[in-house]
C-alpha cells in the first residue's frame, strides 16, 4: 500500500504590506526609488526642446513687449521733461515778478507803534507811480470830512489796505484789493462809498431815498456784517444801509427799501 509522509507546515511569510507596516524603514527605502524616478521623468520633460511653433510665438511676444516698454519709457521721459520745463518757467516768472515788484513797490517796510514790521505791498496798474496815489500815512492825509472819518476814530492810522485803496477809490478809479480777514476791507471800500453817496446827494435835483451804492457779498452772514458796519459808519452822515438776501421773507426788506436808505 502507498505510504504517506506527513511533514510539518512552515509558517507563511508576512506580506509586503504587513512587513512595511511592521518596519517603517523598509517603507521609506521603497519610496525613495519611486520619488527619484518621478524627478528624473520631470527633468527629462523639462529638458525636451519646445516645439518650433511655441518657440516662435515666444520670440514674437518678446519682440512685441520690447517696443511697448520703449514707448512707455519715452512717454515717461517726455513727461519728466515737461515737468522740468514747467518748473523752470515758474521759477523764471517768480524771479521776474520779484524784480518788477521791487521796482513798482509803493509801501515800504516800516515798524508800527507796536514794534511790528509791516510787509511791503506792491500796487500795479495805470498811473501807480503818480504821487497822488501814494499810500496814506494818516487819516488826516485823506482830507475827508469829520463825519465820514468818525468810524475811524478808534484807530491811529489807516490799515495797509485802506492806505492803498482810498487814493484810487476817492479818485474814481477801479481798484481790486486782496487782504486777510480783519484787515479793514469793509472800511477800505465803505468810506469811499460814503463819499460817493454824499457827492450824488449834493448834486442839483438829486432825489433822496434812492439807492446810490450797491455792494455784493457771497454769503448772507457777510452781507449782514457789511450792512452793520456801514450803517454805523454812515449814521453821522445821515446815510443808512439795507441788507437784502434770500431764504427769508421779503416783506421787511421791501419795507426798508421803501422807507429809503437815506434819511
Amino acid at each position: 500500500p502507498p505510504a504517506f509522509l506527513s511533514l510539518p507546515r512552515t509558517p507563511a511569510l508576512p506580506s509586503y504590506t504587513a512587513a512595511a507596516a511592521m518596519d517603517p524603514k523598509l517603507l521609506s527605502m521603497q519610496e525613495e526609488p519611486s520619488n527619484q524616478r518621478k524627478k528624473d521623468k520631470k527633468s527629462k520633460k523639462e529638458k525636451k526642446p519646445k516645439p518650433a511653433a511655441e518657440a516662435e510665438a515666444e520670440e514674437a511676444a518678446a519682440e512685441q513687449e520690447e517696443p511697448s516698454n520703449k514707448r512707455k519709457k519715452d512717454k515717461k521721459s517726455k513727461k519728466d521733461k515737461k515737468r522740468k520745463l514747467a518748473a523752470e518757467a515758474e521759477e523764471a516768472a517768480a524771479e521776474e515778478e520779484a524784480k518788477s515788484s521791487k521796482k513798482r513797490g509803493v509801501a515800504t517796510e516800516e515798524p508800527d507803534q507796536g514794534g511790528a514790521v509791516e510787509k511791503s505791498v506792491a500796487v500795479t496798474g495805470k498811473g501807480f507811480a503818480d504821487p497822488k496815489y501814494a499810500p496814506l500815512k494818516s487819516f488826516a492825509a485823506a482830507a475827508l470830512p469829520t463825519q465820514v472819518l468818525d468810524c475811524c476814530k478808534g484807530f491811529d492810522r489807516p490799515s495797509p489796505i485802506q492806505a492803498l485803496a482810498w487814493p484810487y477809490l476817492l479818485d474814481g478809479r477801479d481798484f481790486i484789493g486782496i487782504a486777510a480777514t480783519g484787515s479793514g476791507k469793509t472800511i477800505a471800500f465803505g468810506v469811499p462809498a460814503l463819499m460817493h453817496v454824499r457827492k450824488k446827494l449834493s448834486e442839483k435835483g438829486a432825489k433822496k431815498g434812492l439807492p446810490r451804492c450797491l455792494m455784493l457779498a457771497p454769503t448772507r452772514e457777510l452781507a449782514q456784517q457789511i450792512a452793520d458796519v456801514l450803517t454805523e459808519a454812515g449814521a453821522p452822515c445821515g446815510i443808512n444801509s439795507v441788507c437784502l438776501y434770500g431764504g427769508t421773507s421779503k416783506g421787511p426788506q421791501i419795507s426798508s427799501l421803501k422807507s429809503g436808505v437815506v434819511r
